[in-house]
């Protein structure tokens, strides 16, 4: 499968606070908060959604089709992708503006309080997908992953109009998009990804139900934090996905990413659902052991053997069919 993966490509500067956010709001003061949380420590990572998921599409040995825009600065990120086998030649590089801003506190709890500088991610507008796909031979798969609002709406409505069948991932732009536009991102996707919490916003928002969601999108994919995800199709029971064993936890900046890109390669393999949100799973679990979206790195025989731990040994071995995992 040709996959595309549209949204944004940032720097990430990651703090953790040694406290709980929760215990510094007083109930009655909410709606006049004026806090600062003094932090221990800076990290500095490559970031942006759309880049995590090519990044951890290209790990696993694929080669997704990174779409988005950047500044001049992009130069050492591109390499370090391109170098982990991402296909760059459809970014778009901003002569105005800086590469977006991510900048993320994150409590004991894993809690986050965030704000995201948009920068060069607001000209992803101007691109178009059509030259995409003539460039790389035709499109399988379109991700609209967190971008740009408008851009979102002008990849999706493209998606439509050329036939391509499309992945709508709303997620960080849920609280931005106006209801009408998140009913606009949803009709019509092959998939919808959404964490447990967005999904109530996308439910809100759209003013649809469960089953009227299910009625718009082909298989909605949940995750549910420490306890897996949830995949649903209309008229199939609920398939639940049990999480992958963690050898321990640094910050769950990038875990959502790492979770879709797990799921596209097991689709692009032609897996079951079920082994699409597993693989989603175990390399969510390498992100979560890890400072930064894309600091991990999948070796084959470690990565098979920690799915056969978790999932059992005849599904590590559907797997280790299709998986080519770059980095020892």
């Amino acid at each position: 499968m040709r996959i595309a993966v549209t949204g944004s490509i940032a720097t990430d500067h990651l703090m953790t606070f040694p406290g709980r956010f929760g215990d510094q709001l007083i109930a009655e003061q909410l709606d006049r908060v004026s806090l600062s949380f003094l932090v221990d420590d800076l990290q500095i990572r490559r970031g942006g959604c759309a880049a995590n998921i090519a990044f951890g599409m290209a790990c696993l040995g694929l080669t997704p089709v990174l779409v988005g825009a950047v500044g001049t600065d992009f130069a050492d990120y591109r390499s370090w992708l391109e170098r982990h086998g991402v296909d760059c030649d459809s970014v778009y590089v901003s002569q105005l503006h800086h590469t977006a801003r991510f900048l993320c506190t994150t409590d004991e709890d894993h809690n986050q309080i965030a704000s995201f500088y948009t920068g060069a991610m607001a000209e992803a507008r101007e691109i178009e997908l059509g030259p995409v796909a003539d460039r790389v031979g035709g499109l399988d798969l379109v991700l609209i992953s967190p971008n740009d609002p408008a851009a979102m709406l002008r990849h999706t409505d493209e998606a439509r109009t050329r036939g391509i069948p499309f992945a709508a991932d709303p997620s960080q732009q849920l609280a931005r998009m106006p209801d009408h536009e998140i009913r606009m991102l949803v009709e019509g996707a092959a998939y919808l990804f959404s964490n447990d919490y967005e999904l109530g916003l996308i439910e809100q928002k759209t003013g649809w139900s469960d089953e009227e969601i299910l009625d718009r999108v082909g298989v909605r994919v949940t995750t549910l934090g420490p306890k897996g995800a949830r995949i649903d199709r209309k008229g199939e029971p609920s398939l639940h996905i049990s999480p992958a064993p963690e050898l321990g936890k640094a910050d769950p900046t990038g875990v959502g990413d790492a979770f879709r890109a797990g799921f596209l390669a097991g689709l692009a393999w032609g897996l079951s659902p079920e082994r699409c949100g597993q693989i989603g799973n175990l390399t969510a679990t390498h992100v979560l052991e890890r400072v930064g979206g894309q600091e991990y790195e999948l070796g084959q025989r470690a990565f098979v053997e920690r799915f056969a731990a978790a999932y059992g040994r005849s599904a590590a071995d559907e797997v280790a069919a299709h998986a080519k995992c770059h980095y020892a």
